[in-house]
């Protein structure tokens, strides 16, 4: 399809910003542009047709099964964004006083309350705005507790090979060394390999649970009590908390400061790239270093507060509030029951999917999963020359999106699958009998795999060349602007 600089006509218009309604102020000479922006000039129903007509070459959630894995959320409640622009929030001003504002306030505060109580945390800060950010705010806590007592010696943050990639990339921005762990045969973390890293200089564990395998380590508590007998803490990566919250609390596991996606677990998917939230909880003992501001509970209502030894602000003002509003307004409508049967039904539906599919694909770790599993195609990519990727792509021409593809890095020829508690059985079986029609085709006419996808706008992309050599601008009239 064409661009919208392709469709520009000179002289087409459609004015869709209201009058000026505050005096108007010209720029300094110096700041003005020498010449007018180069953008799309087109008319109304030429901008809706083309903005439908880039729907209609996307796959999204309204359109099928999405069985993306790891830090997905697919559920994004209408409510919640009827809640979100209501103007009482939406025409709020991060710099006008606190006392002007006590209906934001508490929605802060409120959410801390809630939040806390569903991980096992003391406090907790919504300024992260995705969940490395929140990773980053994590083991920067962290670090500040080391250093208040002037354990300078602790240089090393301990990463299984089952964590998130950004774990490692997090503890390296802190200025730590990173010690990777390897897994078990269970697809947990090596007790015996864990007990020798760790000593007199590890500073804390970054620990993902359930883990990228959708595993929940079954030697959590043993794994805790192994860093704090170190002098380390421990770090629950909680991006992957849609499978416990209501069921298990990482406060009451031995975790000193977790992170959450808002924007996952707690609804409001961020497809796009934003806005997120990923807010840190923590123990007590690491709240003199949160971020500045918190909110906090006054005689008066609510107030800010710099806690005392704080590491800084993270992020401009309070985080991505409106995003903290739709997961107060989720945990509110489902309350403690709705929450609990979300990460049951998570867990059902990828149990279901996972034995449906047992027989005919190889699961890298079988046994109960939690609300992911992960097939290996190793096995078939040597005998039928049929990949991963094959079969991700297929599944587009049944209507269905992909998985996530070679993740995690430990197993070879990877498919991640996630189905959310949101899908219904209908769906589910709908699911497994594609995967099962792919792989008797990877028997039968393995090279019908290799072509796809073949009914989608645009055929197999060369996904290297974009990710290496990405076009990000027009070239009007084949001269770079």
């Amino acid at each position: 399809m064409k661009l919208s600089f392709e469709k520009s006509r000179d002289g087409r218009s459609f004015p869709i910003l209201p009058p000026l309604d505050v005096p108007r102020e010209d720029l300094p000479e110096g700041l003005l542009r020498k010449s007018p922006p180069r953008l799309p000039q087109m008319a109304q129903p030429d901008i809706s047709r083309h903005y439908t007509e880039l729907a209609k070459r996307t796959h999204g959630v309204n359109d099928g099964f999405y069985p993306l894995g790891s830090c997905t959320m697919k559920y994004n409640p209408k409510l919640n964004d009827e809640m979100a622009a209501l103007p009482g929030f939406t025409g709020i001003h991060p710099l006008q006083p606190p006392e002007t504002a006590q209906g934001c306030l508490e929605v802060l505060f409120a959410a801390e309350r809630l939040l806390c109580l569903i991980t096992g945390m003391d406090a907790m800060t919504f300024q992260p705005a995705a969940g490395a950010h929140g990773e980053f705010t994590g083991v920067l806590l962290i670090k500040a507790w080391h250093d208040a007592r002037g354990d300078k010696k602790r240089a090393k943050i301990i990463v299984p090979d089952s964590a998130h990639g950004t774990n490692p990339a997090t503890a390296s921005m802190t200025g730590y060394q990173v010690v990777n762990v390897p897994s078990d045969s269970e697809g947990g973390v090596d007790m015996a390999a864990l007990r020798e890293a760790v000593g007199d200089d590890t500073a804390g564990l970054m620990l993902t649970n359930p883990n990228t395998l959708g595993i929940f380590d079954k030697n959590i508590l043993e794994i805790t009590r192994v860093v704090h007998e170190a002098g380390g803490l421990n770090y629950y990566d909680g991006a992957n908390l849609n499978a416990v919250m209501g069921i298990a609390r990482p406060g009451d596991m031995g975790f000193d400061v977790v992170h959450l996606n808002l924007h996952k677990t707690f609804s409001t998917p961020h497809g796009g790239g934003g806005p997120g939230s990923g807010a840190v909880g923590c123990k007590a003992r690491l709240e003199p270093f949160l971020p500045k501001p918190r909110v906090v509970r006054c005689k008066d209502g609510f107030a800010f507060s710099d806690p005392e030894r704080s590491v800084g602000s993270v992020k401009a003002f309070y985080g991505n509030f409106l995003v903290t509003l739709r997961a107060l307004v989720y945990m509110l409508t489902l309350g403690a029951d709705g929450l609990r049967d979300a990460a049951q039904n998570a867990v059902l539906n990828a149990n279901y999917m996972m034995k449906g599919l047992s027989d005919v694909y190889d699961v890298a770790y079988p046994g109960i999963c939690m609300h992911e599993f992960v097939l290996t195609l190793e096995k078939l990519k040597k005998e039928r020359g049929v990949s991963a990727m094959d079969v991700a792509k297929s599944m587009l021409d049944y209507g269905m999106h992909p998985p996530t593809m070679y993740f995690p890095l430990i197993v070879k020829e990877a498919l991640m699958i996630e189905p959310t508690e949101t899908e219904s059985r209908e769906t589910l079986d709908q699911a497994i009998a594609v995967l099962r029609e792919i792989r008797a085709r990877a028997d039968s006419d393995p090279g019908s795999l290799h072509d796809a996808p073949l009914n989608t706008p645009v055929r197999r992309l060369d996904e290297v060349g974009a990710a290496r050599h990405p076009v990000l601008k027009y070239n009007f009239d084949g001269v770079s602007d």
